[in-house]
């Protein structure tokens, strides 16, 4: 569990410990749809970067609406964003970004003009992180349960 005080510190430094995300948009018929994606920055400055394909059904979605939710999950934190999406137009970025593993999905390279860069700007978060981990987790929920008292574990909203 974070120790900091402060909810977007405490929201910066679980965000850099998970490596996959659902992307949540608007589907063509209207239902919320969960796709999975890879991030690709680890420091989280306000801002999520991932390498797509410009033709995911996804972009489809957010070219009519950028409303989208991130959601990241461990086995000892959970973080639900909200905010926007959309495609940048970043070659640069692309090349920033480009990592050997992201190779197993794109393999013409980062100059393949079919890869883009998806940006999801968060305008808010809400956060859950229990204590030390799996075993620590599981102590804290016998403790619950023998003592009456509430787990031990750490969330919040944050507005950004």
């Amino acid at each position: 569990m974070t120790e900091d005080n402060d909810p977007i510190s405490t929201l910066a430094k679980l965000i850099k410990d998970f490596r996959f995300a659902m992307l949540t948009t608007v589907g063509d018929d209207g239902k919320l749809v969960a796709h999975p994606l890879t991030i690709q920055e680890t420091e989280f400055d306000g801002d999520l970067w991932f390498l797509v394909s410009k033709s995911a059904s996804f972009v489809e979605h957010l070219e009519r609406s950028d409303v989208a939710g991130v959601s990241l999950s461990s086995n000892d934190s959970w973080v639900s964003l909200a905010g926007t999406a959309g495609l940048v137009d970043d070659r640069a970025k692309v090349h920033e970004l480009w990592n050997p593993m992201v190779e197993a999905w794109f393999t013409n390279g980062p100059d393949d003009p079919g890869v883009g860069v998806l940006k999801f700007t968060p305008e808010s978060a809400e956060y859950w992180d229990s204590p030390g981990g799996i075993v620590a987790s599981a102590v804290s929920f016998v403790k619950a349960k023998i003592t009456g008292e509430p787990y031990d574990g750490k969330s919040a909203k944050v507005e950004l």
